[in-house]
């Protein structure tokens, strides 16, 4: 089902394309035909291009637009996507580079989360991990389809600490994990939510949920962006990569882009509603799972904090609370829950 057909985001969504129309036919920017993302998701919103799609996201969620909790009290699945951005940005406010034609993966997936879970300082920590995972789901499940092998079978898909997707040291992928407060009215999770990691749920638009009873619920919105058709001289920093040199053959960028958008929303709505279920379960499953696809364990690394701060010494490993110890220079560990970690060569 997609919000496309609810008037408020309509109105939304063809004042921002009058907006950037001029700028959509200078890169050569067209909305993105995504039907297999739309069969999987309760709400698509595709531009051609805009500022930002987690700007955009984060307005709608929290002006009650963009409804992530249906009738019955479930969380829905939104997904944004833009062919290009103007302003996208990841952690630290580092701006996203994209290019028009599906070359860039530029998407934003909204839902809701319990408020018991996202104030749980042992458990929030997963989320943006949770997301990496999900993302690593959907690339080696589309590139399974396509039968794609790695051009360096020695290497594949990791996670770098804690919310890059990297390949041999190189950077594929980013996301950015935020927290929207819902309107009154809009924020209230039902009872059944706590069992809806078991399985399929069906979930209407949830425009009339507008009930004091259930659980308290935060928005959560993670912008993905991934590189899936970048030429190599185009690509933004020397660590970055793109897909398309890495794996062979692939489809089109737009259709792949579309494949990956589609997995991604299914894994992400499985694996997040598997951890509000049971929190207590699945953080040492997701612990277990993570150790196995981090790139960073092991290696020297910089942390740098929001300070200014740096501290440079060796990824000895993950907590249970998604937390990284670095051991310095000295012998000693120090507990690091939020920093750009960077490997050192």
């Amino acid at each position: 089902m997609s919000n496309e057909t609810d008037s408020p985001i309509v109105g939304q969504v063809k004042q921002i394309e009058a907006q950037y129309a001029h700028f959509a036919r200078k890169i050569g920017a067209h909305k993105p035909q995504m039907p297999q993302t739309a069969g999987a998701v309760d709400a698509l919103i595709a531009l051609a291009t805009l500022d930002s799609t987690n700007i955009l996201a984060r307005k709608m969620m929290a002006n009650g637009d963009l409804n992530v909790i249906d009738a019955q009290g479930l969380p829905r699945m939104a997904a944004m996507c833009a062919d290009a951005q103007s302003a996208g940005h990841g952690r630290l406010g580092r701006q996203w580079s994209d290019k028009a034609g599906g070359a860039s993966f530029l998407v934003t997936y909204c839902t809701a989360l319990p408020q018991r879970l996202v104030t749980d300082s042992h458990y929030n920590g997963w989320f943006t991990i949770v997301a990496g995972l999900a993302a690593l789901d959907a690339l080696n499940d589309a590139l399974a389809q396509c039968s794609a092998k790695p051009l360096d079978p020695t290497h594949g898909l990791e996670l770098k600490w804690p919310n890059d997707i990297f390949y041999d040291g190189h950077k594929l992928g980013g996301i950015l994990a935020e927290l929207v407060q819902l309107p009154e009215g809009m924020n209230r999770l039902g009872a059944q939510c706590r069992n809806a990691g078991s399985g399929e749920t069906d979930m209407s638009d949830g425009r009339e949920n507008r009930s004091d009873d259930g659980e308290p619920a935060v928005g959560v919105m993670f912008g993905i962006g991934m590189n899936l058709g970048l030429p190599a001289e185009e690509l933004p920093t020397p660590i970055s990569t793109s897909l398309q040199l890495l794996y062979a053959p692939l489809p089109d960028p737009a259709t792949m882009r579309d494949m990956v958008a589609a997995r991604l929303a299914k894994s992400l709505k499985r694996r997040l509603a598997v951890l509000a279920a049971d929190p207590e379960t699945e953080s040492p499953r997701l612990l277990e799972e993570t150790r196995s696809k981090c790139w960073t364990l092991g290696r020297e690394v910089e942390a740098k904090f929001t300070d200014g701060s740096k501290l440079t010494g060796k990824a000895l490993s993950l907590n249970a609370d998604a937390s990284l110890t670095i051991q310095d220079e000295h012998g000693g560990p120090h507990v690091v829950k939020t920093a750009d970690v960077g490997v050192l060569a």
